[in-house]
């Protein structure tokens, strides 16, 4: 199936995910990409992003599907990683993602981290895998970053200056969109 449709999960406590970080202009660039449209909502419970509510929501109401690139930042990588175990989806794009709750309550309560990441499964389930990371993200450990790109056999993009990806424009991330759609 062809790569049809973008859905950007943004990361917890984005509040209006419009106008934050680069998820707007994501979703403006990624719109103008002929034969795709792009998805962006504020998300069901922003602050602690639990995978019990977002994982229906991402199937219910965003429709990841076969046809879908799941673009997840941070909270979003989490969750679109546990999404792609169970459902099959054209790709994940993950920007600043993470293994472990980090020995943080909100993060403890997300689900996420509950249980091992099952990479045989998410690979099985997506056809193209790209990560995004930067070995300065000031909340990610550079070792969690490099066993999800490990885990996930993930075209990894390797930044050194980049932080945790909260800037206002994404080019790099667009570039990736764009060859996904000449992918098969």
């Amino acid at each position: 199936m062809p790569l049809k449709k973008v859905v950007i999960v943004p990361g917890n406590g984005a509040g209006d995910v419009e106008h934050c970080n680069w998820y707007g202009w994501v979703h403006k660039q990624t719109n103008k990409i002929p034969g795709l449209s792009c998805q962006l909502k504020n998300m069901p419970d922003p602050v602690t992003a639990r995978e019990s509510i977002w994982l229906p929501f991402m199937e219910k109401d965003l429709l990841c599907d076969e046809e879908t690139v799941i673009i997840g930042h941070s909270s979003g990588a989490a969750a679109a990683m546990r999404y792609a175990e169970t459902h099959k989806v054209f790709g994940i794009i993950l920007v600043g993602a993470y293994t472990s709750d980090l020995g943080d309550e909100n993060e403890r309560e997300s689900g996420y981290f509950s249980r091992p990441w099952e990479w045989d499964k998410i690979r099985a389930n997506v056809k193209h895998i790209v990560q995004f990371g930067s070995t300065d993200d000031p909340f990610l450990p550079w070792e969690e970053q490099q066993e999800v790109a490990d885990g996930l056999k993930a075209e990894l993009h390797k930044y050194t200056d980049r932080g945790h990806f909260q800037n206002t424009h994404f080019p790099e991330l667009i570039d990736s969109v764009r060859k996904l759609t000449k992918a098969g």
